[in-house]
């Protein structure tokens, strides 16, 4: 984890160098050094034990930032040697964490590497089929941008497992997935007072955090529209939050159980929210074709009644291409939440009505300050 970390870091200044320099000896030499420092490491101490290789590569890196802070990069030189210092530091987390790692994690982590940096580079960047709406480039783009996500979210449960709290709970849920968590706590909410309780706190929280979503989305994709966005979202998720917070009051504290999940970086989701995202790029192109924007709204209330990430992200590359105005954008994106806090409520009916009237007022709420800021705006 700290040694090849550092035989990395040790190759790219060793180039650097002789760029600098124009030397072509240093690569060969470093590689040189490299070879024999394992050799004779791995001689003198045989069989299972740490051979202290971490050290000799410390050193040799130390040595080359102090001959590129020598070239004129004092700033760079720093910024490395500081982080080398937190690797060298912090070696019992970094193995630790390994070590913790189970192997379809492993394997999850390798498979979401495989997508960002071997599969999108090779994809054309061109619109084909029907109206030119499906560019492989953009749609893998959007599968690595939620895939990451995803697997930024999965990380953080797995760090919080053990000492999370209500809120955090609430948080890493929603990210991880609002529809999953909310199941989750509607079928837990039949085991106890205490647990419908909590599912009357936990479950509003939760589908309040796809706005947060929704913005990062928006943020990363076509920030322009932020400016019209954000209005729509702020008043939404702060009467969600106002009247939540009476919910939360009654809950038990100390630890909620997180929701159960696989890592979601893995291929096949990533696979299928690839399918989804083309498809509802298809439709969208379609029933703006067939009837104009109100195509738009009705592939927006159905498409997101299974999941709201393909019409937010279909809406911000449509609007980011100039293909849709700012408004008919946030009407796309307001409607796909809509129809799946209206699917979600169905769930909650299903399992537990009490819950479903406990959770119907800030997402109520939530809704209704959505659109009025879009109204006065």
């Amino acid at each position: 984890m700290r040694t090849f970390a550092l035989l990395a870091l040790l190759g790219t200044l060793a180039a650097w160098v002789s760029a600098e320099t124009s030397g072509a000896w240093t690569v060969p030499v470093g590689l040189a050094a490299v070879a024999a420092m394992l050799i004779v490491a791995y001689a003198h101490e045989p069989q299972n034990e740490d051979p202290g290789t971490t050290t000799i590569v410390a050193a040799l890196v130390c040595y080359l930032l102090g001959v590129l802070a020598g070239m004129g990069q004092p700033g760079l030189a720093g910024a490395l040697g500081i982080g080398v210092t937190a690797l060298l530091y912090f070696k019992p987390e970094i193995e630790g964490f390994s070590l913790a790692l189970k192997r379809h994690e492993q394997v999850s982590v390798l498979q979401f590497l495989v997508v960002t940096f071997i599969v999108l580079p090779i994809l054309p960047d061109r619109g084909y089929g029907p109206y030119e709406a499906l560019n492989p480039r953009n749609i893998w783009l959007m599968v690595v941008l939620v895939s990451g996500i995803g697997l930024a979210t999965y990380v953080a449960l797995r760090v919080a497992a053990g000492r999370q709290g209500l809120l955090v709970t609430s948080i890493l849920g929603g990210l991880l997935s609002s529809t999953g968590a909310t199941v989750l706590y509607a079928q837990r909410s039949r085991e106890s007072a205490a647990m419908e309780r909590l599912a009357f706190a936990v479950v509003p929280l939760v589908n309040l955090v796809p706005l947060g979503r929704i913005a990062l989305l928006a943020a990363v994709v076509a920030p322009t529209l932020l400016a019209s966005l954000a209005p729509v979202l702020g008043a939404a998720l702060a009467a969600g939050t106002a009247v939540a917070a009476f919910l939360v009051r009654g809950a038990k504290r100390g630890d909620t159980p997180m929701p159960e999940s696989t890592n979601p970086a893995a291929m096949g989701t990533a696979l299928r929210f690839g399918a989804l995202y083309a498809v509802v790029l298809l439709v969208a192109a379609w029933l703006a074709d067939v009837a104009g924007h109100r195509g738009l709204y009705a592939a927006a209330l159905a498409a997101g009644t299974v999941d709201i990430d393909p019409v937010v992200l279909s809406a911000l590359n449509l609007f980011g291409d100039g293909g849709l105005p700012a408004r008919t954008a946030v009407v796309m994106i307001s409607l796909a939440y809509l129809a799946n806090v209206a699917f979600k409520l169905a769930i909650l009916v299903w399992f537990n009505r009490r819950l479903a009237w406990h959770a119907l007022w800030p997402l109520a709420a939530t809704v209704g300050a959505g659109a009025a800021a879009f109204a006065l705006g």
